[in-house]
């Protein structure tokens, strides 16, 4: 099954099925001599695990192993091999779906290019948003690298159904909201959230939702014409995003609406260097970024997995029926959507880091170390999460 691997020169291949042994992920391209450690891949994983309220309740411990290119604690240079065991897995719940396709899911389409009797039913297999796993853990090492350019990348829940964030939120909010249950970047916007998910959950549906994510102080000049702009790739992993059905960045499709003259932005002096009065462009012009804070949304469709009934075919009779998708489901997929969507602009952004000599493609020095060091303990120790936030 190709299509596995993703990135040019920070390349990552991801393995693994939901009900399999184990889902894991392949780093290709890391310096040599980046200090890393299990508790730094734990750490970008506990914002997607499952089993904490709100999401699905498969208890999954979502503990990494690094089984390879680590010698004394650093990078060697050569390949990362993460692996993380199924430790939760019911195969059982999934009897009835082996024979009746899931409305809304990938069981169909891949059955019909791969053949029946090749399907892994069992929680959706390689379709499964299980897969994601392997993207979070790869990502830690890509965020911690982009703190040699001093680079955060941060994203929160714009919306959940019908609500959605009407007010400015600051940098320090939306990095703080992986400590909310619902990845809400304001109190009064995670009590809503958490009302809407009661009520589904209480009906056996499911909601959509908006994240955005904002890369803070990128570098200048990320991205390559014509065919390799930086929005040409964040868009391509962001859509590789199961759920994911829209991507937006900057003013989005709001601009279809307005004229020239409401859209661009006027360019203006920020102290010692040039820059944009609203940044309507997102942080990325003519593909390439500009310096600005890049500002991306994606829209995740409503889980596809409902108790309530649904019409779909039996293909042992090949007669239409209907089927209530039992198991344990996120009433929204989008919550931890959140972490997978900064996981992926993660990875973009520390690829397109190094195509543009950022960040060294072979070897890091000992004040870089220091560096990278010293900001990444910064970054994990930020927004202390308050009682009961995991």
């Amino acid at each position: 099954m190709p299509g596995n691997s993703f990135g040019e020169l920070f390349r990552i291949t991801t393995f693994g099925e939901s009900h399999g042994p184990m889902v894991g992920v392949i780093i290709d391209g890391v310096p040599a001599g980046l200090p890393l450690k299990k508790e730094d891949i734990e750490f970008e994983l506990s914002f997607r695990r499952p089993g904490r309220q709100f999401v699905t309740g498969r208890r999954e411990k979502d503990e990494p192993e690094i089984v390879s290119g680590i010698y004394n604690g650093r990078t060697t240079g050569a390949p990362i091999a993460i692996i993380v065991k199924n430790t939760d897995v019911i195969s059982s719940l999934y009897e009835e779906v082996h024979y009746k396709p899931r409305p809304g899911h990938a069981d169909l389409p891949y059955i019909m290019k791969y053949g029946f009797e090749n399907w892994d039913y069992r929680g959706g297999g390689r379709s499964s948003a299980r897969e994601t796993v392997g993207r979070v853990a790869a990502s830690a090492i890509a965020k911690k690298l982009l703190m040699l350019t001093d680079t955060w990348i941060a994203g929160h829940l714009k919306s959940l159904g019908y609500v959605e964030l009407n007010e400015s939120v600051s940098f320090e909010e939306i990095l703080c909201s992986k400590y909310s249950p619902v990845r809400a970047s304001k109190k009064s916007l995670e009590e809503k959230y958490e009302e809407l998910i009661k009520q589904a959950t209480v009906e056996g549906d499911s909601w959509g939702g908006i994240a955005e994510i904002v890369v803070r102080n990128p570098p200048i000049g990320l991205g390559e014409p014509v065919f390799d702009k930086l929005k040409a790739d964040l868009a391509k992993a962001i859509l590789s995003i199961p759920a994911v059905m829209g991507f937006e960045y900057g003013l989005g499709f709001a601009a279809a609406k307005m004229r020239g003259s409401e859209a661009n932005d006027e360019i203006i002096k920020k102290g010692d260097r040039l820059g944009w009065r609203y940044n309507n462009s997102g942080g990325i012009l003519g593909g390439l970024s500009n310096g600005e804070d890049i500002i991306l949304r994606c829209a995740f469709k409503p889980t596809s997995s409902i108790r309530k009934p649904q019409k779909t075919v039996d293909l042992r009779t090949n007669e239409e029926t209907t089927i209530s998708v039992i198991g344990r489901h996120d009433p929204a997929v989008a919550i931890r959507g959140v972490s997978v969507a900064e996981a992926m602009v993660s990875l973009v952004i520390a690829d397109h880091s190094m195509r543009s000599g950022y960040i060294p493609t072979v070897r890091l020095s000992e004040e870089q170390i220091k560096i990278i060091e010293e900001r990444w303990n910064k970054y994990i120790s930020s927004c202390k999460p308050t009682q009961g936030s995991q």
